[in-house]
């Protein structure tokens, strides 16, 4: 029976599509029924976080605080009113106001060069990066939650595999006492029975102590404290082939994290126009009323204010600017050459996670399992000894505990592939047989 691998998608809720892997429930015997709302999916994971995430809602509010400078910037000066009387109050004829000039004068300052056009767009473009940032953000949150929940996931299947050990421990003490009373054995290998036994009480307590834990981690990627959910609903054991890196590596540009650095390089210039346009000076319009109270007259006042721009002409603000431009080129080429080396990394650790995972689920696991059968069934006819018992449930335990392992590192190093190209779905439309459990069984 095939099982289909999900890529869920909250793109209807947020305008952008889910990148993170979503599992379909498995069937068989480690299989979690999902018939309890606290039953989480991945999908209603990715939809806590993206909601209720702290520092991807402080990123959230950054960007209305660069629409709120956008605005700020786009904003006219105000004009200044002066009113100022002259000759009034002194001595002599000038001791009340008979002779007093009265003056009443606005004035506007008008900015010249283009300032406020490249002050607004310079606030444009940090909206941009300000967006970009939060993309880059949401989907550091969304891996998160993925890797989160595939860690419940495996803790899960660990509680249930200590589970299974328990059980075949409680069968095998049940076997040795049964040949103890039959005399066939000596009856201290029931209390070393009985030892292996709570050895593997011991182990269940501490899978579930883990499990608690990763729940725990799983519920703060939306800022709980205390996990609201029961279990996680999702398939451990899918994996599917890889694609090449050459395709992959054409999607690293047009990840947010990329793209944040061209926004931010067109930011830096846009900064660079904004302080060459202050070399320009502004003028200010003046204008107003005068009452002459000696004569009787009325008068208008008109002016202009120009500032002489002989020693500061903005010249070190430009030149600062044109250097942070300049850092910028070469940051930009920094991140490029850093993310290209992290994404080549985790997809040499997705190629190893995938082998280690398809070489457990096909040849280790079957053999081992074989071996078990055959070492547990044999000593109740004598044909094994108890130590060979105890290897053989040992190595079944730790092989299943590798292979969790296995699957959980080839899911986790899949979403952060995912969130270096921006969410590929690895297996659309791509043909050959898919590596299940059901063929390795």
């Amino acid at each position: 029976m095939k099982r289909f691998f999900i890529f869920w998608s909250v793109a209807s809720l947020f305008g952008i599509a889910l990148f993170s892997t979503a599992f379909a429930e498995p069937e068989g015997k480690l299989q979690i029924e999902n018939n309890s709302s606290l039953n989480l999916t991945l999908k209603e994971a990715a939809a806590k976080a993206l909601l209720q995430n702290p520092s991807l809602s402080a990123f959230s509010l950054e960007k209305r605080v660069r629409e709120a400078r956008t605005l700020q910037s786009s904003l006219l000066p105000n004009p200044k009113l002066e009113i100022a009387v002259d000759d009034a109050m002194g001595s002599g004829n000038l001791s009340g106001f008979g002779r007093s000039e009265m003056t009443v004068r606005l004035g506007q300052l008008i900015e010249l060069g283009g300032k406020r056009a490249a002050r607004t767009n310079a606030s444009r473009i940090a909206e941009k990066v300000a967006d970009w940032n939060y993309n880059s953000k949401r989907l550091d949150v969304l891996t998160d939650v993925n890797k989160a929940f595939v860690d419940v996931l495996k803790a899960q299947h660990k509680v249930s595999l200590a589970e299974d050990l328990i059980e075949l421990g409680a069968q095998f003490f049940n076997a040795v006492r049964e040949r103890v009373e039959a005399g066939k054995v000596a009856p201290i290998e029931k209390t070393r029975a009985g030892v292996v036994l709570s050895t593997f009480k011991i182990e269940m307590k501490r899978a579930k102590l883990v499990l608690e834990q990763s729940r725990r981690k799983l519920s703060s990627t939306w800022g709980s404290t205390e996990p609201e959910f029961v279990s996680v609903v999702g398939n451990l054991f899918e994996i599917f082939p890889i694609p090449p890196l050459e395709p992959l590596n054409h999607r690293i540009s047009r990840t947010p994290y990329l793209q944040r650095w061209e926004t931010e390089q067109e930011r830096r210039q846009a900064v660079v126009d904004l302080e060459r346009s202050k070399s320009i000076a502004d003028v200010t319009l003046k204008g107003g009323y005068r009452r002459l109270e000696e004569t009787d007259d009325n008068a208008i006042t008109f002016g202009i204010s120009i500032p002489l721009n002989f020693f500061n002409r903005n010249q070190g603000a430009i030149s600062e600017a044109r250097h942070k431009l300049a850092q910028t080129k070469e940051e930009r080429r920094a991140a490029k050459l850093e993310i290209a080396q992290t994404f080549l990394e985790a997809y040499q650790a997705l190629v190893f996670a995938h082998s280690q995972a398809s070489t457990l689920q096909s040849e280790i696991m079957p053999a081992v399992q074989k071996g078990f059968d055959a070492v547990n069934e044999g000593y109740r006819f004598g044909k094994f000894g108890f130590l060979d018992v105890v290897d053989s449930q040992k190595t079944l335990f730790q092989t299943n505990e590798q292979y969790l392992d296995a699957l959980a590192g080839y899911h986790k190093a899949l979403a952060e592939v995912n969130r270096m190209t921006n969410g590929l779905r690895f297996v659309d439309n791509i043909p050959g047989s898919q590596t299940t459990r059901e063929s390795a069984e």
